[in-house]
């Protein structure tokens, strides 16, 4: 007998629509193979990755790889990341559910969805409107009241919210922003892709009071970080 996913691989290259039922038993399947399945343990991120729905944040004509751990386009030039990076990036982080956090490149809106799940609340930073109008649609319409999605330059921060107790970089950035280090509560914690544009390592940073620890993990690829801090392109202010 054929295994589900073996079945759902099939209707995809068909180009069948997927159900309700099916799209859960990917998402289900995603998280124990590829998230799980690959060292991430901390229970209440594997539950959240599991409960929010990857394919609404995706195009429709993209929706059947929502699943494949891969990132997939949204338009402008801009991806959704991969299933297990976001994984990889927030664990470390240890977010608690009264935590405040900074989410700087929301794209789709797919990971602050996740940090949603996990924290009191999300402070998300988008430097094209029309993704940012999109995220919040999608956020408002999957119910997650907990987000607040800006439009602006990420690498700026938003220092109006401030302090964070954490905060997620989804784009690759020249260097540390120094403007985000300073937003970081006394015990904040920071993860950003430090590198050249094509090639990026997972940078993690700690505050301890005056102290700052830093760790350079797992290489990776993201989208620039546009903006004063970041990469500069015809459109950056």
């Amino acid at each position: 007998m054929r295994s589900l996913s073996s079945k759902i691989a099939s209707k995809f290259r068909r180009g069948e629509a997927l159900d309700a039922e099916e799209l859960t038993h990917r998402r289900v399947a995603m998280v124990t193979e590829q998230i799980a399945g690959r060292g991430i343990r901390d229970r209440y991120l594997l539950q959240a990755m599991r409960e929010v729905p990857r394919h609404e944040f995706l195009p429709k004509n993209a929706r059947c790889h929502a699943y494949e751990d891969r990132p997939l386009s949204i338009g402008e030039g801009q991806t959704i990341s991969q299933p297990y990076i976001v994984a990889a990036m927030i664990e470390p982080l240890g977010c608690g559910s009264d935590d405040h956090v900074l989410d700087i490149g929301t794209g789709s809106g797919y990971q602050a969805a996740i940090l949603a799940r996990l924290v009191r609340s999300v402070v998300s930073i988008e430097f094209r409107p029309s993704l940012a109008a999109q995220a919040r649609k999608t956020l408002t319409r999957l119910g997650i009241l907990n987000v607040t999605v800006l439009d602006g330059d990420g690498s700026d921060g938003a220092p109006i919210f401030s302090p964070y107790d954490a905060i997620v970089v989804a784009a690759g950035a020249p260097a540390v922003p120094p403007d985000l280090l300073s937003q970081l509560s006394k015990r904040g914690k920071m993860v950003v892709p430090v590198g050249t544009t094509d090639l990026q390592h997972l940078t993690f940073l700690r505050r301890s009071g005056q102290s700052l620890n830093e760790e350079v993990r797992e290489s990776c690829v993201f989208v620039p970080l546009v903006g004063r801090q970041g990469w500069r392109h015809s459109g950056a202010k």
